[in-house]
C-alpha cells in the first residue's frame, strides 16, 4: 500500500475515484448507487451534511442557552464568597483527576495482556455486585430492592453459563480495540475536552434552570431536554470520531497509528461538520425519552401513584434501551461512511441480519470488563482521596461536612469513575467498530494485521463454529 494513500471517511483509497483495498472477488467501497446498500458492506457516501435540520435545531437550542445565561447569573446575583474553599477544591479534584488518567492509561496494557482473564473476572463482578445489593436491600428493610436485586444475580449466573463459549471471541475483540485505541491515543484528548465542555454546560445549565423553573416550572421538561440533547450529542460526537478513527486503524493502519495521527483530525471534523446532523438526530431521540423519564421521577412523590410511575418508568427505560442499542450501531457507520442518521442504522442492522450476526452483537461481555476497570479505577482514586482530604481537613470544612476523609473518599471515587469512563467509553466504541469491521472485513484486516487477525479468527472458532471462518 503506498505511503500517499488518503484516508477517505475511514478508509484509504489509493486515488480519488478508487475503491479501498479489498481481497479478490469483491466489491467494496463505491456501488453503482451510492444510495443503495448490498447488505455485505457500506460504500463511501459523498460529502455532504446531512440531517441538516436537527443540526440547526441544536445550534438555535444553544443560542437560546447563551441568551438566558447572563439573566439568570443576574437574577441570582454574583456570589463570590467561597473562593478560598473553591481552590482547595480545584486542587483536590486535579490531583485525583491526574492519578484516576494516569491509571486508566496504564490500564489499557494491562487489559490487552489479560483479556480473557478479565472478561471472566467481569462476569464475575457483575453477579458479585447483583449479590451484594440483594444483600443490602434485606439489611436496609427494601424488600422490592432486595427481590429485583435476587432476580438480577439468577439472572446473571444463567446469563454467565449462557454466554462461557464465547469468551475467547470477546476477549480477541477486545484486545483489537485497545490496540487501535493505544495506536491512537489522541482520541483520549477529544474525550476529556468534551468532558470539560459538558462540565461547563452542567453549571450554566443549573444556573438557567434554577432561575427558570422558580418563575416558570412548566418549562421542566424543555430545561431537562436541553440537558440531556446536550450531553447525548457530546457523547455520540466522540463516538462518531473513534469509529472514523479506527475504521481508517482497519485499513490504512499507517494513518492511524501515532498520538496526533491525520485520522484523528479528520474523522473529528467530519463528526463535527458533515454527520454533526446525524448526531444530533439520533441524540434529540434519546433525549426526549431520558426528559420523560426524569420528569416521571417527580411524580414519585406521590404514594398514590407509586405503581404507575414504576410502570411508566420501566416502559421508558425500555424505549430508551433499544434506541441506545440502535445508535451505538448506526454511528459506527456515520463515522465510517458518512451515512445519515436513518440509513446509517438501517444498512449496519441489515449487515448484521444479513451476515446471522444478532446474537453477536447482542454480548456486552467487553463492556462489563470497562464498566469493571471504571469502577476499580473509581475506588483507587477515592483511597487518594480519602488520603489527600486526610491530611488537608480544611479542603471540604466549608462545605459542611465533619469528616474529611469519608467526603474525600467519595469524591474521589466519583471523579475517578467518571474520568476512567470517558476513556472507557472510546474504547467501548473501538470495540463496535472493530465487530462491524470484522463483519464486513475480515480479509483486510488479515493484510494489515496480520496477528490481530489470526488471534481473532482462531477465537471466532471457538465461540461461534457454526458459523465458519468469519470470511
Amino acid at each position: 500500500m503506498a505511503s500517499n494513500m488518503p484516508v477517505v471517511q475511514g478508509y484509504a483509497m489509493t486515488n480519488s475515484n478508487a475503491a479501498p483495498m479489498a481481497a479478490e472477488g469483491t466489491n467494496y467501497g463505491m456501488g453503482s448507487d451510492g444510495d443503495t446498500f448490498n447488505g455485505q458492506k457500506g460504500e463511501h457516501q459523498p460529502k455532504k451534511f446531512n440531517d441538516v435540520f436537527f443540526a440547526v435545531l441544536f445550534y438555535l437550542h444553544l443560542g437560546a442557552m447563551a441568551i438566558l445565561l447572563p439573566i439568570s447569573m443576574n437574577a441570582n446575583g454574583g456570589g463570590g464568597d467561597g473562593a478560598g474553599s473553591l481552590g482547595q477544591i480545584i486542587y483536590f479534584v486535579t490531583v485525583c483527576g491526574i492519578f484516576a488518567v494516569g491509571v486508566t492509561t496504564i490500564s489499557l496494557g494491562f487489559m490487552m495482556q489479560y483479556a480473557k482473564q478479565l472478561v471472566k473476572l467481569a462476569l464475575f463482578f457483575q453477579i458479585g455486585v447483583s449479590l451484594a445489593m440483594a444483600i443490602f436491600g434485606l439489611m436496609a428493610g427494601s424488600m422490592m430492592m432486595a427481590g429485583l436485586c435476587f432476580v438480577s444475580f439468577a439472572f446473571s449466573i444463567c446469563y454467565t453459563m449462557a454466554v462461557w463459549g464465547r469468551i475467547p471471541f470477546a476477549a480477541a475483540n477486545l484486545n483489537t480495540a485497545l490496540t487501535a485505541v493505544r495506536a491512537n491515543l489522541g482520541l483520549s484528548v477529544v474525550a476529556y475536552t468534551f468532558l470539560i465542555i459538558a462540565a461547563i454546560f452542567s453549571m450554566a445549565w443549573t444556573t438557567i434552570s434554577n432561575n427558570i423553573l422558580a418563575t416558570y416550572p412548566g418549562m421542566a421538561f424543555l430545561l431537562f431536554l436541553s440537558y440531556f440533547w446536550t450531553h447525548q450529542v457530546l457523547k455520540n460526537t466522540i463516538h462518531v470520531t473513534t469509529a472514523g478513527v479506527i475504521g481508517t486503524w482497519w485499513f490504512a493502519p499507517h494513518e492511524a497509528s501515532s498520538c496526533c495521527s491525520r485520522a484523528i483530525g479528520d474523522s473529528f471534523g467530519r463528526a463535527t461538520t458533515y454527520s454533526f446532523g446525524s448526531i444530533c438526530f439520533g441524540s434529540l431521540i434519546v433525549a426526549v425519552v431520558q426528559a420523560l423519564r426524569h420528569l416521571n421521577h417527580h411524580l414519585r412523590g406521590n404514594e398514590d401513584a407509586q405503581i404507575v410511575v414504576c410502570i411508566i418508568d420501566c416502559f421508558l427505560a425500555c424505549i430508551e434501551g433499544i434506541i441506545e442499542y440502535f445508535n451505538k450501531w448506526a454511528y459506527v457507520y456515520v463515522g465510517l461512511y458518512g451515512y445519515s442518521y436513518l440509513d446509517a442504522g438501517r444498512n449496519v442492522m441489515t449487515l448484521f441480519q444479513n451476515k446471522g450476526w444478532t446474537v453477536i452483537i447482542a454480548d456486552d461481555l467487553a463492556e462489563n470488563v470497562l464498566f469493571m476497570m471504571s469502577t476499580l479505577v473509581g475506588l483507587l482514586t477515592g483511597a487518594v482521596g480519602f488520603i489527600v482530604a486526610s491530611l488537608d481537613g480544611n479542603i471540604f470544612a466549608d462545605l459542611g461536612f465533619d469528616s474529611p476523609g469519608g467526603i474525600g473518599f467519595v469524591f474521589g471515587l466519583l471523579v475517578g469513575f467518571v474520568l476512567s469512563s470517558i476513556l472507557m467509553s472510546v474504547v467501548a466504541s473501538a470495540v463496535n467498530t472493530v465487530i462491524v469491521c470484522y463483519a464486513e472485513s475480515p480479509r483486510e484486516f488479515e493484510v494489515n494485521h496480520s496477528q490481530l487477525s489470526a488471534e481473532m479468527r482462531e477465537a471466532w472458532s471457538l465461540a461461534y463454529p457454526s458459523y465458519g471462518n468469519g470470511y
